[in-house]
């Protein structure tokens, strides 16, 4: 991420703010720009959003992944753009900031987030850990194919690590994966990816 503004901004003042020619997110007041992500993160964005887009088809279920969504917490000045979001489509009609805005803000509109790391890794471990878990998102999956998150986060030695977490009894339980473990996840649970193929999809070409 790169610090654009140091004024403080109301979400209003950003929205009406924010140019269409990059990327930008609200982090407490504050204007962050968005930067853009190497090949090796888009190439496991691609192959997320591929699987689980065959999922919610061959399920049916009635969910899209959006291409420029914000998630926003309610009665706060923060607003984000996850690598993957997942929406369902039934909950937008009670999704006031939306239909004007692209953003959401309940937790019954996302089953799933994911974040790819890169070298903001303090911002998907700390900061959205902490507001995906108040807005109570119910799965929130951080994919840290280089292993660059702290040793409080993945352990000592470093090595690259799927950290799911579950939104269960008012706040995220989390689980480590690694090498041929298969990632269990709530909301796709017949979806079995290990998190080596994961991390592999980072080089291969598909």
């Amino acid at each position: 991420m790169i610090q654009t503004l140091t004024k403080k901004l109301t979400f209003q003042e950003f929205v009406d703010w924010k140019p269409e020619d990059k990327l930008y997110e609200l982090h407490d007041g504050v204007v962050v720009e968005v930067a853009q992500p190497i090949g090796k993160h888009e190439n496991v964005f691609i192959f997320l959003s591929r699987k689980i887009n065959v999922e919610i088809d061959r399920l049916n279920l009635p969910y899209g992944i959006p291409s420029k969504v914000l998630v926003k917490p309610e009665e706060k000045d923060s607003a984000y753009y996850p690598d993957v979001l997942v929406l369902d489509k039934r909950n937008l009609k009670n999704e006031p900031l939306y239909a004007s805005y692209s953003t959401v803000s309940k937790s019954e509109s996302i089953p799933l987030v994911i974040e790819i790391v890169s070298t903001n890794w303090g911002d998907d471990y700390a900061v959205k850990f902490e507001e995906y878990e108040n807005i109570g998102i119910q799965e929130y999956v951080i994919v840290d194919y280089l292993g660059l998150g702290g040793k409080r986060f993945i352990g000592s030695p470093k090595q690259p690590t799927i950290t799911v977490c579950q939104f269960i009894d008012g706040e995220y339980k989390s689980v480590l994966y690694r090498g041929d473990d298969i990632i269990e996840l709530i909301s796709f649970p017949e979806l079995k990816l290990t998190a080596n193929q994961i991390f592999q999809s980072a080089s291969a070409e598909f």
